[in-house]
């Protein structure tokens, strides 16, 4: 268990981890499709396959209880959980909760922590159909499993981006990350004070973005409404330069994005320049936006902007000319992955 004599595990990056522990296994069953490498893994069941994926998170890295409300986590968590279902273009139906509970937490807390799983799953028309519970020495752990369903053809890989196709988002990004340096920088200005007031006005929209983030199910039943199908996809929850990297490595491919493109709203702009903080590096690599970034052929152009939903934001290139981002002044800057740090 000790590291001393081991390989740290950033020197691996968080992706070079999971294909060094995973490519040791090997598939047993027909029914296995996809194992790992993408959003949920893919279970052959005839004319349709079911999605699988799971999702943890972890008091003191995922989240912070002295400022997140747990109705607002029990959402969040489920939304986490369905998201990478809808990342591969198919319907969630059913989630299973697995919870490690410290001995903090009272009976009234978990109640509002399922009231928000509840809400959400309302929302969403997904089934809370079982889970587990166990003691934690160390805070909260929630750990959602989603289940969904997709005739075969219609499921969207990440491997499947290919040369001049569009890249899309579904909508602005460094919301989110924002609103996460909002409330830790109000919980050190409060520490010591008694009766703290936090100075969240004019901020509301990006603790939102943060604290209940929205699955993108319409922009999916849109997408479908106007027989636009996507060649690949993935959940932007590692930051748009790292998860474009994903689909990149997958489909073995390059792109080109533009950053006057890139969708940044005003609060975000704002907070940011406030805090000396580039907002460009929010939307990048902020993480936790849980929107969706997917490509379309290009003959699907016309369709996507008369849609409205998405934002048209670079193309797809050989897999040798690298991931870039291109400035207004047309520089282009190697886009890299962030280090493992969850």
């Amino acid at each position: 268990m000790e590291k001393k004599n081991g390989t740290e595990i950033a020197s691996l990056g968080e992706f070079g981890l999971i294909d060094r522990l995973t490519s040791r296994l090997k598939q047993r069953n027909a029914t296995t499709l996809l194992s790992f490498g993408d959003d949920a893994a893919v279970i052959d069941l005839g004319e349709e396959v079911m999605l699988l994926t799971t999702d943890m998170m972890t008091e003191g890295i995922d989240f912070d209880l002295s400022y997140f409300p747990l109705k607002h986590l029990g959402y969040k968590a489920i939304v986490r959980g369905i998201n990478d279902i809808l990342a591969m273009n198919a319907k969630p139906q059913q989630v299973v909760v697995a919870l490690g509970i410290s001995a903090k937490i009272s009976v009234e807390a978990l109640d509002a922590l399922y009231e928000g799983m509840e809400h959400a799953c309302n929302e969403y028309s997904v089934d809370l159909v079982g889970g587990d519970t166990t003691a934690s020495m160390n805070g909260l752990v929630i750990t959602i499993t989603a289940t969904g369903r997709a005739k075969k053809e219609d499921v969207v890989y990440r491997s499947g981006a290919k040369e001049h196709d569009l890249i899309c988002i579904t909508s602005n990004l460094g919301a989110a990350y924002m609103g996460l340096h909002l409330l830790e920088r109000e919980k050190r200005v409060l520490k010591d004070i008694d009766n703290p007031e936090p100075k969240f006005q004019g901020h509301e929209y990006l603790l939102e973005r943060y604290l209940k983030p929205r699955a993108r199910i319409n922009i999916l039943d849109a997408l479908k409404e106007n027989d636009i199908h996507p060649t690949s996809m993935i959940d932007l929850s590692d930051g748009l330069a790292s998860d474009l990297r994903q689909i990149c490595r997958s489909s073995q491919c390059g792109a080109r994005i533009y950053l006057e493109r890139i969708p940044i709203a005003r609060q975000t702009t704002e907070l940011a320049e406030e805090m000396h903080i580039d907002p460009v590096i929010a939307a990048l690599n902020g993480g936790e936006d849980h929107e969706l970034l997917f490509t379309v052929p290009l003959d699907m152009q016309e369709k996507i902007m008369q849609l409205g939903l998405v934002d048209v934001i670079g193309h797809i290139t050989r897999e040798e000319a690298g991931v870039i981002l291109v400035t207004p002044d047309g520089e282009g800057i190697a886009l890299k992955a962030q280090a493992f740090d969850r």
